[in-house]
């Protein structure tokens, strides 16, 4: 498995404010994986030195045995 970026984290006032491209749910922030995890829509997505790349297409799809 690869790993993104071990970069800066992201901002927490803009985790606040993010939101699921495609539920419009909430997100957590996974920083083992430096991912930004949408439970809703089952998807990571990455965070990339910081920045969190919001698009589909960029996301991983969640394992149906994660936590």
């Amino acid at each position: 498995m690869t790993r993104e970026s071990t970069g800066p984290e992201v901002d927490p006032r803009l985790l606040e404010i993010l939101v699921c491209p495609v539920t419009k749910t909430d997100l957590e922030y996974d920083r083992d994986r430096n991912e930004l995890v949408s439970r809703a829509a089952g998807l990571a997505f990455p965070v990339r030195d910081g920045v969190p790349i919001m698009l589909v297409d960029e996301a991983r799809a969640l394992e149906d045995d994660e936590p």
